[in-house]
């Protein structure tokens, strides 16, 4: 994986060096292996490689025979098939990234159709005058933009726009208060001001500096449920899951898991292993002595039934204060989600281990209907019908912020809205709403920040195209039956691997945030309500009272506050972190 980024001038004028040379330090820990640059008329751009198929030849840029220019934050998990087909192509690689070139002469803009896997792809074409920027449907790589007088510049993170000097950092109010109430932000507009996400499964073609066309392809079929029998669906998921995860382990580095004990982990485990001669590499995260539920005792019994080398990681309280800074300062495109937490430590943990690709679970419940939420969605009219999912936010009726926002569930109204508009059912249509937001801005940026701080790639075989064209259209009885969600991977895994037990009562997962915040709200609480970031927003008196009430709605409220003071010291003021929370927040400004 790899960090991208380049400048488009309106005028045609060579880009600024120095901003192009800030770009790339900016991203140089997202690709320590090596960078590379492309220099043409009116156009720069810059790369930087974490080496993970084709260690030799594959250094980027990449060129075409007739000099087409492609740099990639991508994992074209097809390019064997892909290479096949192009047939007497000239690829001078074995790259997975270089048959995207070819594709484009073939189908022009309509080139990424043809792509499975995750990226963020730009491709310069001189002959047309055109800069084009691709990314994978689900959004599971990112990438950014800004507009200006100058042109036009991207890059796979924020940060780096801002540190070549291409906008200033600032805050959007609306993001602002989505972050607050939802922990994540929707739609293209991001926090800071004039940045923009390309939006999952968009391409976007640029001449002159300007944005003059946007294709976009959807990441699930918006179709109603098949007809299908518990039996035949059985064998299709074996089949479309067995595919993914092989397609996924292509690499030539050494790759692992990351295994939390849950119902997607444990499928991915019993496939892996099933896959691998090797004893698969597998790392779970624990809190001891508290009250949040530990996964270790049931990851640990799964790993030694299936032949896995096991990794246990604690995360205790020390580590919450000690990594927070940084975890806050690695997510420049903010995710209040404390999930963060435990995924930051197991990313260094792989790292140490001397693993460069991990693959984990994410989009599993998604996909197979794992939320609770989904429950409440198919309610019926005799039970007060179906109910809006997030229809609350974190701090309504706490009277903690100055201005109480009405506008924070807009963007997630306007998804609701758009995919309404298909022939789906209720169970579909949450799915998808939180496919359309909740999973690139909050889960995948979450994978991408934390692993990428470590040089190391995650990768997600759930959100595989093949995969969710099963899933999403599957009956919704073989996705929520007798309470529960994922029954059909339930009853896949009760199969396979029964001593997984996927049939108990999910206990989900927690991080012990307002239990550790609780225990020092009284010394924290005055810190967070004198941070610049928190006054703006919140009545001091009112955060110091929050921090010392024992409630867990307010707990968690805390959380969002301590976050954000964090997020807004190191993102808006541009104070880098000096220690702990603690010492952070007590540092001059």
């Amino acid at each position: 994986m790899c960090g991208i980024a380049g400048i488009m001038t309106a005028d045609g004028t060579a880009p600024d060096q120095g901003a192009l040379d800030a770009l790339q330090a900016a991203l140089r820990h997202r690709g320590p292996d090596g960078d590379g640059r492309y220099l043409g008329e009116g156009v720069g751009l810059v790369h930087t490689r974490l080496a993970i198929i084709d260690l030799e030849t594959g250094d980027q840029p990449l060129f075409s025979a007739d000099g087409a220019v492609l740099i990639a934050n991508a994992e074209i998990y097809n390019y064997l098939e892909l290479r096949q087909d192009l047939g007497e192509a000239p690829l001078q690689t074995k790259s997975d990234c270089e048959p995207a070139l070819y594709l484009y002469r073939r189908h022009g803009v309509d080139f990424a159709n043809l792509l499975r896997g995750m990226y963020a792809i730009a491709i310069h074409d001189p002959g047309e005058g055109q800069l084009l920027l691709s990314r994978d449907p689900f959004g599971i790589k990112p990438i950014y933009y800004v507009e200006g007088d100058f042109g036009f510049a991207f890059a796979s993170e924020p940060n780096a726009l801002i540190a070549a000097g291409l906008v200033s950092p600032g805050l959007v109010e609306q993001p602002m208060h989505e972050l607050l109430q939802i922990q994540f932000t929707t739609g293209r507009r991001c926090i800071q001001p004039q940045i923009h996400r390309v939006l999952p499964g968009e391409t976007l073609v640029i001449a002159q500096g300007r944005i003059v066309d946007r294709r976009r392809r959807g990441a699930l079929p918006l179709e109603r449920p098949r007809k299908l029998s518990e039996t035949e669906a059985l064998t299709e998921l074996e089949q479309v899951l067995l595919d993914s995860v092989e397609i996924h382990q292509r690499a030539d580095v050494p790759y692992g898991m990351f295994l939390s004990g849950g119902i997607d982990s444990s499928a991915l485990l019993t496939l892996m292993a099933r896959l691998n001669e090797q004893p698969v590499r597998a790392f779970t995260a624990g809190f001891s002595g508290t009250g949040a539920h530990d996964e270790r005792e049931q990851a640990r019994a799964l790993a030694r039934q299936l032949g896995a080398e096991h990794h246990e990681v604690e995360f205790g309280e020390a580590d919450f204060w000690c990594l927070l800074p940084q975890v806050a300062a690695a997510l420049d495109d903010p995710a209040a989600d404390y999930a963060v937490l435990p995924t930051y430590k197991l990313a260094a943990t792989a790292k140490a281990a001397g693993l460069k690709v991990v693959l984990s679970g994410e989009g599993g419940d998604e996909l197979f209907a794992g939320y609770g939420r989904y429950r409440d969605a198919q309610r019926s009219w005799w039970v007060g019908g179906p109910r809006t999912m997030r229809r609350t936010g974190r701090f309504d009726r706490l009277g903690v912020l100055r201005q109480a926002s009405d506008t924070w569930r807009d963007g997630i109204r306007a998804a609701e809205s758009t995919l309404g508009a298909a022939d789906l059912s209720r169970l579909q249509l949450a799915q998808a709403v939180d496919c359309a937001d909740w999973l690139p801005n909050d889960l995948l940026i979450k994978l991408d920040r934390c692993l990428m701080a470590h040089g190391v790639e995650g990768r997600t075989p759930f959100l595989d195209e093949e995969v969710a064209d099963f899933a999403y259209r599957l009956p919704d009885e073989l996705k929520l039956r007798d309470g529960k969600g994922k029954y059909l991977l339930r009853r896949w895994l009760a199969n396979n691997t029964p001593m997984a037990n996927p049939f108990a009562r999910k206990r989900g997962f927690t991080v012990p945030v307002a239990e550790w915040i609780r225990g020092r709200g009284t010394e924290l609480g005055p810190l967070v309500a004198r941070q610049p970031g928190i006054d703006a927003i919140a009545r001091p008196d009112k955060v110091e009272a929050l921090f010392q009430n024992g409630g867990k709605r307010q707990g968690f409220a805390c959380w969002t506050l301590l976050f954000y003071a964090l997020w807004h010291r190191r993102h808006i003021l541009g104070a880098a972190p000096q220690g702990d929370v603690f010492e952070t927040l007590a540092a001059t400004v």
